[in-house]
């Protein structure tokens, strides 16, 4: 019997190792937001509320996204790519990028691309209290409008990716916000070169892809025009996001996916 117990907990020891590899191995490929990525993808019985990650369909659409927290030396580098495809993308704003950029806020916007909000100040709104998230959103709303007046925003991306259940309750219900995230992290925001960001992109590509990048990184400009030029030579239509969202009725699954509710089933 103690030769049993001693086996059962070797057994328990070694699958828990292989376990801990894994999710390691997974991190190192797909970089730190693949943890939140295994903690969306993992059935819940707790009806967590998740933003859209994906879009489920069958066209070859995709969205490009670009987050702008800090500096800009590699704007008018995207713009001017991004125009000479006729391509239009969505930029998220923070407050604290459009006090020091206000030019190129409305550069962005006369451009034909779409401004989503992500924040004031792009704190971890999990740490905040709701008035506090309230506020953060409410103001960087004012902000976008204050610089490009035509500008209703409705899509929302938290600051990290970090949101809880009532961050989403907030931004979704209270605010009338479609919070979003991204399928394909570009890590763009790492010392990576932009072949790094240009493979890693083409491979993990797929139908109602969001793609994550971000205003001022090096690999991204130097990147974006070979991206654009795979879409486009795989049949590949790029459009803002809010373009690629489902209207509703639709749901979100517990991997982040957004699905279009049959209406004549309800």
């Amino acid at each position: 019997m103690r030769l049993l117990i001693v086996h059962r907990r070797t057994l328990i020891l070694a699958a828990a190792l292989i376990m801990a590899l894994i999710v390691g191995l997974i991190v190192l490929l797909l970089g730190s937001n693949s943890l939140r990525i295994l903690e969306v993808a993992a059935p819940s019985g707790d009806e967590r509320q998740v933003p859209i990650y994906s879009v489920q369909m069958q066209e070859r659409r995709v969205a490009l996204t670009f987050d702008a927290t800090w500096g800009a030396e590699y704007t008018a580098q995207l713009l001017q790519v991004l125009d000479e495809e006729d391509v239009t993308a969505t930029f998220f704003l923070t407050n604290i990028w459009m006090d020091d950029y206000p030019d190129y806020t409305r550069k962005i916007w006369d451009a034909g691309h779409e401004i989503g909000l992500h924040t004031a100040n792009h704190p971890d709104l999990t740490t905040l209290s709701a008035d506090v998230i309230r506020e953060e959103l409410e103001d960087n709303h004012a902000m976008v409008q204050s610089l490009c007046s035509e500008a209703e925003p409705h899509l929302f991306r938290p600051p990290f990716g970090s949101y809880n259940d009532e961050v989403i309750r907030i931004t979704r219900d209270e605010l009338d916000l479609t919070p979003v995230q991204w399928s394909i992290d570009s890590l763009d925001w790492r010392e990576v070169t932009a072949d790094y960001v240009y493979n890693r992109v083409t491979t993990l590509l797929h139908p109602g892809a969001i793609v994550l990048f971000h205003n001022n990184a090096q690999p991204t400009a130097e990147a974006l025009p070979d991206i654009l030029r795979y879409l486009r030579d795989n049949d590949y239509e790029v459009t803002p996001l809010a373009e690629l969202l489902h209207p509703e009725p639709y749901e979100v699954d517990h991997r982040g996916r957004q699905i279009p509710k049959n209406k004549t089933t309800e």
